[in-house]
């Protein structure tokens, strides 16, 4: 009886700790203001994809709250629906616009709006409306790397040639300087779609700036793996072998190795593997670029 009691005891005191710990978390809550709660039924709407709805709502909202603190917020959810609707594509374009003079704090939603105008011009451009190209033209120049990018890659679908030519230095820069694999490969294919000219001079160019590597790879005949394989980057390979005493290289020219002939047939090879082979040994030597 007693282990009842106490037991009943328990839950009662659970429940009730349960039930304080609810008033507290609610009660601690302090009520939405008119503004607050009038935008957060606005994003319900635009949850649900109701971007007309959600438009007529925040132009009321942006009437009523002029100075509301969440006017930015608002601003930014007008031209995302209008952006939406079919048709609006200039009044989005502007309304995104609209939003980024006032300098608002959020910086993915700064970035974002960036993006989004990048997005709507090029879409106008690609109906005719040349005038809207300088919009994605003057983004090649921003400090952003996500922005500058986007707009280099935008650029390089538009038809017109002359204006597609003006991603170049941009898609140029991702493809030297960026350490992103996939994006690298994005621009190699866009600046091949703008200038095939461009892209082969800056492959050639890289090339040309990778530093040579000397590579010695001894193999036994009949067996899979070298048994020795040795790379050395050129200019250190070159400075051991002009090192070599004078002597050296006499007793290994009567050896049938000449070192200064195997310099020479190295760097006209252009890649190409020198082979010594004896009865069970094959020496390779090549020069290439890493």
């Amino acid at each position: 009886m007693k282990k009842m009691k106490y037991k009943n005891i328990k839950i009662y005191l659970i429940s009730g700790l349960i039930l304080f710990i609810t008033y507290v978390c609610f009660s601690s809550q302090k009520p939405l203001k008119p503004d607050e709660a009038d935008l957060q039924a606005i994003k319900l709407l635009i949850f649900d994809e109701k971007w007309d709805e959600a438009l007529t709502r925040l132009d009321e909202f942006l009437k009523r709250y002029p100075s509301s603190p969440l006017k930015p917020q608002a601003l930014f959810m007008r031209a995302r629906s209008l952006a939406q609707l079919p048709g609006r594509t200039e009044e989005a374009l502007m309304a995104y616009e609209n939003y980024l003079q006032i300098k608002p704090g959020s910086i993915s939603l700064t970035e974002e709006a960036e993006l989004a105008i990048i997005n709507l011009a090029g879409d106008l451009v690609a109906q005719g409306k040349k005038e809207y190209a300088p919009k994605i033209e003057s983004r090649l120049l921003s400090p952003n790397k996500v922005v500058r990018y986007y707009a280099a890659f935008k650029l390089s679908y538009l038809k017109e040639k002359s204006l597609a030519e003006k991603s170049i230095p941009v898609l140029k820069e991702i493809i030297s300087q960026e350490k992103d694999a996939e994006l690298r490969d994005r621009a190699k294919i866009a600046l091949l779609r703008v200038s095939p000219r461009e892209l082969s001079e800056l492959e050639e160019k890289n090339r040309a700036e990778k530093p040579l590597v000397l590579k010695i790879k001894v193999e036994k005949k009949g067996k899979k793996e070298p048994e020795v394989y040795i790379s050395i980057p050129w200019t250190l390979a070159d400075l051991a072998l002009r090192s070599i005493p004078e002597k050296e290289k006499e007793r290994l020219r009567q050896q049938g190795y000449d070192i200064e002939r195997l310099k020479r047939d190295l760097s006209q090879a252009g890649g190409q593997i020198i082979e010594i082979r004896d009865e069970d040994t094959i020496i390779k030597i090549w020069l290439e670029r890493e």
